[in-house]
């Protein structure tokens, strides 16, 4: 093999090593240059015109040890290498054999590094993923953004909530993907306030669908810090949907003030009379049986709406206990029938119970079923003229496989505005209180026992001045969300 070969084969190594191969041909006399300084100085022209990187050094290593068989042990064409020749590449082929070292020392670290590196981004990218996974598991709507208030993370609800497509909206500024500009300035002011230590909590009101009502959401920022630990990095924005909650709240102070109001109209009613008691207004016995009277009815309307509020609260927190046995719906008619027949007979109003041949029964509790229709008769006779009539119905519904029970009444009848209200708690036709006295609670009592407990359904159909007919259906087989 040639020395022109043997320095071709070192075609790969980098500029540096001209460095190395001139410092060593300069130290010797230059008088000294024969042919293996000639192949030296060619060897030195091909190395500095190469550029090659770290992975070249295999080839400089395989380039090295060719030459150094060619020039030091004698195997090129020329012969052996004279004295001064190995004088001369000695020096030379030691730089090149520690520069290949260092450069295999090098090459082992980098590719080091560059595992290590790579092993970072996965375990990063997991991170990033679990976060986005937990993020995406929360119903609240959280977005996080950097400190130049651009969309780093964000998950489901706050794409559905606010509106933007999800996959498009890392690295965007906040502004273009958020059109409410509240919300988009509360996220800046909280990135400008530079704090670490706490967060900022609000209550607004986002808009909702076109032509729905705006949502209230409890709004969290908080600012996050950056690599150094010391200056703010971002914010993450958590929106809650409190919208229901306010709602619960509102109803429950309205059930408060609502309650009161019912229960210091007897209690007022009962020390008034009693009050006249004792100071012996009342001189014969008629005068006290009448307040005694007085005194017991609304002992009995307190009791009746103690008892109403309690059924109603146990069948919504789903603790009532149902017994449920096979009812004969026409009989329990006829009891409820003949337990009003007294207050009928005061307003001379006619109570009727038309049933066919069929039998009637379905899986029911049957007191809540007495219950049921007496509620329903009873606010019949309240809101019948004197010389009216009340009749039950009953009838099997094949096509719903229940058993349909009707009470009509030729009483005032109801507004068509407020056909939708009657079921609600404490609701009151405001004309007709002074018609007859209640708590508004009967016929929201009537739709849990029979929607909720039973699986049945409810309804109302009314014309004024022409009666309502309040009905009802009980499914054959026992359904409802509570177990017997």
């Amino acid at each position: 093999m040639s020395i022109g070969r043997a320095m071709l084969a070192c075609s790969g190594a980098g500029g540096a090593l001209a460095g190395l191969a001139t410092a060593a041909i300069v130290r010797a006399p230059m008088g000294g240059l024969t042919a293996g300084g000639a192949a030296a100085g060619a060897f030195i022209g091909l190395l500095a015109g190469t550029a090659a990187a770290a992975p070249a050094a295999a080839v400089i290593g395989r380039g090295v040890e060719r030459l150094r068989r060619s020039l030091l042990d004698g195997e090129g064409e020329d012969g052996p290498p004279d004295k001064l020749t190995r004088r001369l590449v000695g020096p030379l082929m030691g730089a090149i054999g520690e520069f290949r070292e260092r450069t295999r020392a090098e090459t082992r670290r980098a590719t080091a590094g560059l595992r290590e590196l790579e092993v970072r981004w996965r375990v990063s990218e997991s991170e990033r993923k679990r976060i986005e996974s937990t993020l995406d598991s929360l119903r609240d709507a959280v977005i996080v953004t950097d400190n130049f208030d651009e969309m780093t993370m964000a998950n489901e609800a706050a794409a559905a909530l606010l509106g933007f497509d999800r996959g498009a909206c890392e690295r965007r500024p906040v502004g273009d993907l958020i059109s409410d500009a509240t919300l988009v300035r509360l996220i800046h002011q909280t990135r400008e306030s530079g704090s670490l230590s706490g967060r900022k909590t609000v209550e607004y009101d986002l808009g909702g669908a076109p032509g729905g009502q705006p949502r209230s959401f409890d709004i969290t920022m908080a600012c996050l810090a950056d690599h150094s630990g010391e200056g703010v990095g971002g914010v993450v924005t958590i929106l809650r949907d409190v919208t229901r909650e306010k709602e619960i709240s509102q109803m429950k102070s309205d059930f408060v003030s609502q309650v009161s109001h019912e229960l210091r109209t007897p209690l007022a009613s009962i020390n008034a009379y009693v009050e006249m008691l004792v100071d012996g207004e009342a001189k014969d016995e008629s005068s006290r049986t009448e307040f005694y009277q007085i005194i017991k009815n609304e002992a009995d309307r307190l009791g009746r709406l103690i008892d109403n509020m309690l059924n109603i609260s146990r069948i919504e927190a789903g603790i009532i206990q149902v017994e449920r046995t096979e009812v004969d719906f026409v009989e329990v008619a006829r009891e409820v029938v003949e337990v009003m027949q007294p207050q009928a007979r005061l307003k001379n109003i006619t109570l009727l119970v038309r049933g066919g041949p069929s039998v009637y029964t379905a899986q029911a509790c049957r007191d809540m079923m007495h219950q049921v229709i007496l509620n329903l008769v009873s606010n019949a006779v309240k809101y019948t003229p004197e010389g009216g009539r009340v009749t039950v119905a009953v009838e099997n519904d094949d096509a719903s496989r229940s058993t349909l029970v009707t009470v009509s009444d030729t009483g005032l009848g109801i507004p068509p505005d407020a056909l939708p209200n009657m079921f609600q708690k404490f609701y009151r036709i405001e004309n007709y209180k002074r018609v007859a006295k209640g708590t508004g609670l009967g016929l929201n009592l009537v739709k849990h026992i029979v929607e909720t407990v039973h699986g049945g359904q409810v309804g109302v159909q009314s014309t004024v001045g022409m009666g309502s007919k309040f009905w009802f259906t009980i499914p054959f087989e026992a359904g409802g969300r509570l177990a017997a």
